[in-house]
């Protein structure tokens, strides 16, 4: 699969998905290491319902992306910027790396990062938010690295293997971001 650099980190670039990567995506969606993160694990997904969903976003304002490693052009993730609402100026986040091996390694916090560069700097966003399943504490804590801050909690309002859970609500404003930008830049 050929892929294109929209927007290039260190160790990762975004290239618009294709309907090539739909069976990865397939294989991804019926795993449980990913989707009890993600309260997909009761969804069933064939790679027919991949291909469809990647025509579809094709006809929305969303930004989608794979995410695919630099150093050997391999598939690891997906991520976009959805739900924009460019009159208020606010938007959300999504991102899955995919294979565990993939996780816990900095992929998604550099991701997320190129991400509000872009959502703020190229689309002129004021806010980003995303959420997270109250167990998910790896997600929570990338995203706070990625300096988002936890504003808000739906309790119990996610039944995911037999119990309820609560959705953290996080999010960072633009302002924010390039204080963080600006702070890293002085601490090189």
């Amino acid at each position: 699969m050929k892929y294109f650099k929209k927007i290039e980190g260190t160790r990762v670039y975004l290239s618009p998905i294709s309907l090539d990567d739909a069976e990865t995506f397939c294989k991804w969606l019926n795993d449980r290491s990913v989707t009890d993160g993600i309260n997909k694990t009761k969804d069933l997904v064939t790679v027919e319902d991949e291909k469809n969903w990647i025509e579809s976003i094709r006809n929305t304002n969303d930004y989608n992306f794979s995410i695919i490693n630099k150093n050997n052009n391999e598939l690891i993730g997906n991520c976009t910027i959805g739900k924009i609402d460019y009159i208020s100026g606010h938007a959300e986040l999504g991102i899955l790396i995919g294979e565990e091996e993939n996780r816990n390694k900095g992929y998604g916090k550099e991701v997320i990062s190129l991400l509000l560069n872009y959502g703020f700097n190229e689309l002129n966003l004021h806010s980003i938010e995303l959420s997270a399943l109250s167990f998910n504490k790896r997600a929570i804590n990338c995203y706070k690295k990625a300096g988002f801050k936890e504003v808000g909690k739906i309790r119990e309002s996610i039944y995911n293997n037999g119990k309820l859970h609560d959705v953290i609500i996080l999010d960072i404003l633009k302002e924010e971001f390039n204080n963080l930008k600006f702070k890293n830049k002085q601490n090189v």
